[in-house]
């Protein structure tokens, strides 16, 4: 294990679980929370929320979801299977048994709140509690796409083009299409400094993080999709926390509390005064939400 270089207090490691190996910064005791972050960044997204959760008595799991930082990035086939939400999902619920965590709650933001959505189907005995940021179900997203959407998540509809059109064109200036990406979706300046996004960029710059982040955006659009659609008369049945930013996408173009409530059967619901990346922008009020859910 070693020192985390950003999350104080953190150690990192390297963990088999469900035949790969996961990257992970872990600290604290008490009642387990699990930390999913977003596309384009890593679990150092979670740099201002975790050590606070463990003051407050929880023992924190921040994994790199497969494919995404310093996790392994295993290949994927046609089907896209590998990248499945379904598949991540097993992923973080067989880390967290190898960690000794048989029940917990997850907060997934971006990406990683659609992994905990199925995760939460797939693995209900898990799940305490759940709380997904910035995000309305994938086949809502999709069901309503129209121009607007479509303009303002062009990513949705360019990553999900076969290999290895979105991969080449990234890989030309991973840096600038990794900018452009995050300054369009921070509202508040200076939420992410340049040492923070020179980390994000050191892995987004790698090929093969680029393909297993367009085999995710895939999967989402495929077989995730179908999944969807196997279980969609079952609903969450752990407590929801659903949690916007009021100048996000997301925000302004769904009423993401009525979202949620067609999933699950307990939903509350927060605006916070920022854009999406919830975590960094408005890690004190984020903070305060989560604590009041998870006692």
């Amino acid at each position: 294990m070693a020192k985390s270089r950003f999350l104080s207090g953190f150690e990192t490691r390297r963990v088999h679980a469900n035949g790969i190996e996961i990257n992970v910064a872990i600290a604290g005791s008490g009642p387990a929370i699990l930390l999913l972050h977003g596309h384009p960044q890593t679990h150092v997204v979670w740099r201002h929320i975790a050590p606070r959760l463990v003051r407050s008595g929880f023992s924190v799991v921040t994994p790199d979801l497969r494919g995404y930082g310093d996790s392994e990035k295993p290949a994927s086939d046609a089907s896209h299977s590998s990248y499945s939400k379904r598949v991540m999902a097993a992923d973080q619920v067989a880390l967290m048994q190898n960690l000794g965590f048989e029940t917990f709650s997850v907060v997934g933001h971006d990406r990683g709140g659609r992994v905990a959505h199925r995760l939460c189907l797939d693995h209900p005995s898990c799940v305490e509690r759940m709380a997904v940021l910035d995000i309305a179900p994938t086949a809502t997203m999709y069901a309503l796409t129209d121009k607007e959407f479509a303009t303002r998540y062009f990513w949705w509809f360019f990553l999900i083009q076969p290999f290895d059109f979105p991969e080449r064109l990234i890989g030309s200036d991973p840096e600038y299409f990794l900018r452009r990406h995050i300054a369009g979706q921070v509202k508040i300046q200076g939420s992410v400094s340049e040492e923070i996004l020179q980390e994000y960029l050191r892995s987004y710059q790698s090929p093969e993080t680029i393909h297993a982040i367009c085999e995710d955006y895939r999967a989402s659009a495929t077989i995730d999709l179908k999944h969807d659609e196997q279980d969609a008369a079952i609903k969450i049945q752990a407590p929801l926390l659903a949690i916007w930013g009021d100048k996000s996408v997301v925000g302004g173009l769904y009423d993401v509390n009525a979202t949620w409530k067609e999933k699950a059967i307990n939903v509350v619901g927060h605006a916070l005064p920022c854009g999406h990346a919830i975590p960094e922008e408005c890690p004190e009020e984020l903070t305060r939400h989560l604590l009041d859910f998870l006692k």
